[in-house]
């Protein structure tokens, strides 16, 4: 089968069917799974090896993320998309830290999912734009609470560079033929971006990234 191969997994069977009904609209795409828990769709994935998994946060027998983070350490292409009521920010790093692509809230998925599932499949990121704005009004008011300067503008012109590409999920190889520069050069420039903004980890990185429009 051509296409993007999908699988769906929420406990809500009337959600499944509006969001079968959404994705299959697109003469490219198949939804070629469902799962109502998180055990069931771990076991469709392994099996499908689908493109994309969209995936809700509450299921019984095992919960989205912890669903994602299984899948994810099975080292399958499937791209995964988190499906959330939650725009706040530690939802959305857990879902990054479970390996997670794209974060899309409930409420936007009819008007956001089919650009979702393309952006994840193309190996991009993709948060719901309702997500980004809360993110971002939630930064500047901190920014401003604290009164410090936003440490972005501390980047170098190379390290923002880098700061989009990481965001972006471009592999350390690709970044360095991107730059023309070596691996190591890419680790040496990451790391200093790393800890002007003070952040511990890529998906803190690809937040930091949402919060700033870097990414979308």
């Amino acid at each position: 089968m051509t296409g993007t191969r999908i699988v769906l997994a929420d406990d809500h069977t009337i959600m499944r069917h509006g969001l079968r009904l959404v994705l299959e609209r697109q003469p490219d795409f198949a939804v070629v799974g469902e799962a109502n828990n998180g055990r069931e769709a771990i076991d469709i994935v392994i099996r499908e090896n689908p493109d994309v998994v969209i995936m809700d946060i509450a299921m019984p027998l095992l919960n989205g993320i912890e669903a994602a983070r299984r899948i994810y350490e099975e080292r399958l292409r499937t791209a995964i998309v988190i499906l959330s009521m939650h725009s706040d920010e530690g939802y959305i790093l857990k879902a990054l830290r479970a390996g997670a692509r794209g974060y899309l809230l409930k409420d936007s998925a009819e008007t956001d999912l089919i650009q979702a599932v393309r952006a994840v499949s193309a190996g991009k990121a993709f948060f719901s734009p309702a997500v980004s704005k809360v993110l971002a009004d939630d930064y500047l008011r901190q920014l401003q609470h604290q009164g410090v300067e936003d440490p972005y503008d501390l980047l170098t012109p190379r390290e923002r560079e880098l700061l989009q590409l990481v965001a972006e999920l471009k592999s350390t190889k690709d970044i360095a033929g991107l730059l023309g520069v070596s691996p190591h050069t890419v680790d040496t420039h990451r790391a200093n971006l790393m800890q002007k903004l003070n952040v511990h980890s890529i998906p803190e990185l690809i937040l930091y990234a949402v919060r700033k429009g870097i990414v979308s």
